[in-house]
Parts: C-alpha cells; sequence; structure tokens
C-alpha cells in the first residue's frame, strides 16, 4: 500500500513542479488562440478550460490505462515505475508540446506538425501511420465496452449487437459539431471516470483484505518468460506515454480559450491518467495472486467486471464499469474524428460541409468494421508497438522544434531516445512483429535497438551542430 500511495504522490509532485518547467520551457502567453481564430462551429469552438480537460482525459484514457496496466502488472510491481517516471518524464511532457505545438500552428493534426519539424517525408508517412492507428484505436475502443456492456445486459442483448450499437454511436459522433456531444456529454463521463479509479483504488487502500504488494518485496520481473525490457514497456502503452494522445491533443487545442491553461489540459490529463493506470496496475497484482490467475483472466473485459465486483461489490461495481465503458467509447469516437480530420488536413478537405464529413466517417468506419473481424489480443499487440511508436517519433518532432527556437531541447530528447531504443528492441524481438522468421537472440535485438538510438541521437546532433553554425 505505501508503494502505490507514494506512487500516487509522485505523479501528483510531477504535475506541480516539472510540469511547471516544461511550461516555461515552451512559454505559453496570451494571443489569441485558434479557437477564436478559426472558429467555425464543428471543429474549432472555444470550450472553458474544466471542459477541455475533462474531454482531453477522456480521448486519451480508453482501455490504455485499463487493459495496457492490466497487461503490465503480470510483470509485478515494478511496473508502478515505469507509470510514474514514464508519465512525468515522457507522456505529459509530449501531450503537452503536442498540443500546444498544434495550437501554435493552428490547430494542425501530428502527421501535418511531423512533416513540419521532420521533413515533407515524414509527413506523408505519418499521415498513413497515424490514420492506420487510429482506426485500430476505433477497434480497440469498440469491441471492449461492448463485451463489458453484454456483461450488464440480458443474454440476448449479446456483445455483437452492442458492437452494432458503438459503431452507431460513432458515425454520429465522428460527424457532429465537437459540442453537440463531445462537449455536453464527455465532462459527465470524464467525473464518472474518476469517481471510478477513485471508488476501486479507495477501496484497496482501506479495506485490510486486500493486500497490496510492496515494490521493495518484489523488486524483479515476475514474468519467467518476457523480459520486462521491451515487453512491460510497450505492454502499458497509454499509461506512461502514449502516440495515440498526439492524435487527440490536436482536438482540444482547437477549442483551447487560452494557451496559459494548457499545463492544466495537457500535462495535468496525462498525470491523472497515470494515476488511473496505476489504480488497474495496482488491483492487477493485488486481486489477483499469481500472474498465471491473472493471464487466466484474460487481462481484459472480465478482468475489469471481477476487479470491479470484488472491491466495490454489485452496485459499486456497475457504477465502477459505467466508467469504464464510458472511457473507452469517448477515445473510440474522438480516434475516428481525429482519423477524420487527418485526412481533411492532407487532402484540404472542407469539413464546414457536412457531405464532406459524413463520406470520409463512412470510410473510416467502415474501415474499422473489417478490422474487427480480427483477434483481438493480435489487434491489442500491434496497436501497442504502433502506438509507442507514434510517440517517438513525435518526440523528436518536438525535439527539433525546441532547438530551433533556441529552448532546453532534453525535456524532450531524452525520452526520445530512450523511446526509440525500446521500439526499435520490440520490433526486433517480438513475434508479433518477424514473426517466425525472428532469428536474432534476444541481447543482439536490445544491442541493435540501442544503436538505432544512438544512430538517431547522432542525427540530432549533427543537425544541431549545423543550426548553430548558421
Amino acid at each position: 500500500m505505501i508503494t502505490f500511495l507514494v506512487s500516487v504522490l509522485l505523479l501528483i509532485t510531477g504535475y506541480l513542479f516539472y510540469g511547471k518547467v516544461v511550461e516555461k520551457i515552451f512559454g505559453p502567453d496570451d494571443r489569441k488562440t485558434t479557437a477564436y481564430e478559426k472558429q467555425d462551429g464543428v471543429d474549432y469552438v472555444p470550450m472553458p478550460t474544466w471542459k477541455t480537460y475533462l474531454i482531453q482525459l477522456l480521448n486519451i484514457a480508453g482501455t490504455g490505462p485499463i487493459f495496457g496496466a492490466l497487461g503490465g502488472a503480470v510483470f509485478g510491481p515494478i511496473v508502478y515505475i515505469w507509470i510514474v517516471f514514464g508519465c512525468i518524464l515522457a507522456g505529459a511532457v509530449h501531450d503537452y508540446m503536442c498540443g500546444m505545438l498544434s495550437e501554435r500552428e493552428g490547430g494542425a493534426s501530428v502527421s501535418e506538425l511531423v512533416g513540419k519539424y521532420l521533413g515533407t517525408g515524414m509527413a506523408y508517412v505519418m499521415r498513413i501511420f497515424s490514420i492506420i492507428l487510429l482506426v485500430m484505436c476505433g477497434v480497440v475502443f469498440t469491441k471492449g465496452p461492448a463485451d463489458l456492456i453484454a456483461m450488464l445486459t440480458p443474454s440476448f442483448l449479446d456483445a455483437k449487437f452492442w458492437l452494432i450499437v458503438v459503431m452507431i454511436y460513432y458515425f454520429v459522433a465522428t460527424f457532429v459539431p465537437i459540442d453537440k456531444i463531445i462537449g455536453k456529454i464527455y465532462p459527465v463521463f470524464g467525473v464518472c471516470l474518476i469517481v471510478m479509479a477513485l471508488g476501486v483504488g479507495g477501496v484497496m487502500v482501506v479495506n485490510p483484505s486486500f493486500n497490496m504488494p510492496e515494490l521493495w518485496n518484489n523488486f524483479s520481473n515476475q514474468h519467467p518468460s518476457l523480459p520486462w525490457w521491451p515487453f512491460m514497456l510497450i505492454t502499458v502503452a497509454c499509461g506512461a506515454i502514449s502516440g495515440f494522445h498526439a492524435t487527440q491533443s490536436p482536438l482540444m487545442a482547437r477549442c483551447l480559450s487560452s494557451e496559459k491553461e494548457g499545463r492544466k489540459v495537457f500535462y495535468g490529463a496525462m498525470i491523472t491518467e497515470g494515476v488511473i493506470a496505476l489504480v488497474w496496475a495496482a488491483a492487477g497484482v493485488t486481486c489477483y495472486e499469481t500472474r498465471e490467475a491473472l493471464q487466466a483472466s484474460g487481462m481484459a473485459s472480465a478482468a475489469v467486471y471481477d476487479v470491479c465486483m470484488r472491491t466495490m461489490g454489485a452496485v459499486g461495481g456497475v457504477i465502477a464499469l459505467l466508467g469504464v465503458v464510458a472511457c473507452p467509447i469517448s477515445s473510440g469516437d474522438t480516434a475516428y474524428r481525429s482519423a477524420r480530420l487527418t485526412i481533411a488536413d492532407w487532402f484540404k478537405i472542407d469539413q464546414a460541409k457536412w457531405q464532406n464529413r459524413i463520406i470520409i466517417t463512412i470510410l473510416l468506419l467502415g474501415a474499422g468494421a473489417v478490422i474487427l473481424t480480427l483477434d483481438y489480443s493480435t489487434v491489442w499487440r500491434y496497436f501497442s508497438f504502433s502506438n509507442q511508436t507514434l510517440a517517438m517519433i513525435v518526440l523528436w518532432a518536438e525535439s527539433v522544434y525546441l532547438l530551433n527556437n533556441k529552448r532546453n531541447y532534453l525535456i524532450t530528447l531524452v525520452p526520445a531516445v530512450f523511446m526509440s531504443a525500446v521500439t526499435s528492441t520490440y520490433f526486433i524481438v517480438a513475434k508479433e512483429c518477424l514473426g517466425q522468421l525472428n532469428l536474432i537472440p534476444y541481447q543482439a535485438g536490445v544491442a541493435i535497438g540501442i544503436i538505432f538510438a544512438v544512430v538517431l541521437l547522432t542525427l540530432f546532433l549533427l543537425y544541431k551542430n549545423k543550426i548553430e553554425k548558421k
């Protein structure tokens, strides 16, 4: 219990102190924001800070800090370390910088931001890559909540029925102006999500029947077949750092009423997500006596239902599950919405015309329906890897921005190098990436990943020298 409470305290302290350091380096001011300059009543709509914060939290949270944290819990309490320091030093910095850069660039999507700072070629790569990732996000955030709702309803309302219902909702929410559905009901869902996390976490702390393991008694990798590097760092995904967030931050950048509220909206939402991830990681290592028991639960919808019922009972469990259901659904529709805006930015398609919005929405949901036929666990693994790779690319773009503007680029450079080593190592050693063709030993894969990160760092330093000479 002490480890858990200290971890939560560290996250809050990170927001209060390191978050201010990051904010000072970027330098928000009193300029007129994009929300007012481009106000169109569809995607550019000024909103109050409390509302943009709650919407941002719902947009980025999804099933990531829940399913990802449960998956990370199979490695033991050491997962706390990655969630805490990943959030403070990497994830929240990544989200804040991306959101504020988008605000400064007229609400540009992440692919356009990467193209500006890493070159036109990377813009095309990121456009395709981010659209594929966003559709996969929509799929991940469709099946999970559908399965959970099916557990709470009569048997004739099965998961297939709720899949159709969720997809219909996604169509409506992706198509209509952001303030009509998202701006009205998502703040309520945001409160439900926070209450759910407080409920599950609070019961585990105050109820002596829950014996929360301490880090000092379990300071080792408890997964016998998978090394924590890079598998734990990839599995946790949204609970520590997430490229998906880079696709979501521009949505709220288009609604920000003041640049000086960016730390609360972007950095603060990521820290809140870190707390949620800690709760579910703690639930994974506390409610299941062994790693085998946690893995047997499926570490997804069934495990969430089981944890909620164990901690909060029947009534509290239903309330908690409502938060878990609202969370992924709210990220699923904004994933499709971000994909629509990415395509619109790419091909310069006017989104004020409803005909243009509806055509793109139908195409994206159709692609998602096809991916839904694939195995969920496979889609999640590819999503996790793609997610962290996108985060790595965005961190490099943010580093170039800070370098070009003569600001302290170390806040993004260090996590960029770290995530480059993580993602490249995973690509080499994970079976889902190279499959049966993977003949490279683990140690060699780690070495290659580190070399790849060093090469990227060298290229960055060469670019830095070039800039300084000019």
